[in-house]
């Protein structure tokens, strides 16, 4: 018998409807979707820094580049099981974070550049705290599907799943490492808020969300489940590695904390 544990037993699949599937990791992504547009737009109605279709347009192009890139980092992290079961590439499972973030980046980055409509580290600065508030919204998602967990524990704070439909491993307890990131994802979200205004340079708070949270997935990935991608690092940590490695010089040397060369 497992004592001192959180028991969970929602079923990830909310209701069927012929071959629809709503799963509550589907409508927590898609609500963290929503929240990090709705940020946007309420911080640029603020100043009008950016053109309302140009913000349309970014978005857009964030959303699409953010899902090919979190679908690609996902298939490419677990490709021994998709060489068995190739089709569900193109299945609504399984996203990679980092994909969607840097994916989105690059995408809005790209277009910022194409149309000059906008200068990208001001929509970084702008959007930043809607981001990590959104990751909070869809971390919710994967607690309740039983993905992203940690590893096996008989600590007090553990979570046991016991919906047989559940992607946790069922009855035993392991580390509640999506909890815990929700919560770090609300601490960082409010550090951007109190960030804001203090950097004359553009770019800053775009890239100190992106140094904490590459510093957190870097740290919490030893304690949580996953496949060793490169020297006995999850592929998460390794991109967490490089993030850090650009980052943190750019915050030092955009705020003249260090010179060049």
């Amino acid at each position: 018998m497992i004592n001192n544990a959180f028991f969970i037993g929602v079923d990830p699949v909310i209701f069927k409807i012929g071959p629809l599937t709503v799963s509550w990791y589907g409508v927590l992504v898609a609500l963290a979707v929503v929240t990090v547009l709705a940020w946007t737009a309420w911080q640029n109605s603020k100043t009008h820094a950016i053109k309302t279709d140009a913000l349309f347009t970014a978005a857009l192009v964030g959303i699409v580049s953010g899902v090919i890139f979190s679908k690609l980092l996902h298939v490419i992290d677990n490709w021994s099981y998709y060489v068995q079961y190739p089709a569900r590439i193109f299945s609504g499972e399984g996203l990679a974070i980092w994909g969607a973030v840097l994916g989105a980046t690059l995408g809005i980055w790209a277009y910022s550049k194409i149309s000059k409509q906008f200068r990208f580290t001001l929509f970084g600065d702008m959007i930043a705290p809607g981001i990590i508030l959104a990751q909070a919204v869809g971390r919710v998602g994967c607690t309740l599907n039983g993905c992203c967990y940690g590893i096996e524990s008989t600590s007090p704070i553990s979570i046991v799943y016991t919906n047989p439909n559940s992607y946790g491993p069922p009855g035993i307890p392991v580390l509640p490492t999506q909890v815990m990131e929700i919560i770090y994802n609300l601490i960082i979200f409010a550090v951007l808020l109190a960030l804001r205004g203090h950097f004359k340079k553009e770019g800053t708070i775009f890239y100190i969300y992106l140094a904490l949270y590459a510093a957190w997935r870097f740290g919490i990935d030893f304690i949580r489940d996953g496949s060793p991608f490169l020297f006995g690092l999850h592929e998460a940590q390794v991109i967490s590695i490089v993030v850090l490695a650009i980052t943190l010089p750019l915050i030092f040397i955009k705020n003249g904390w260090v010179k060049k060369g």
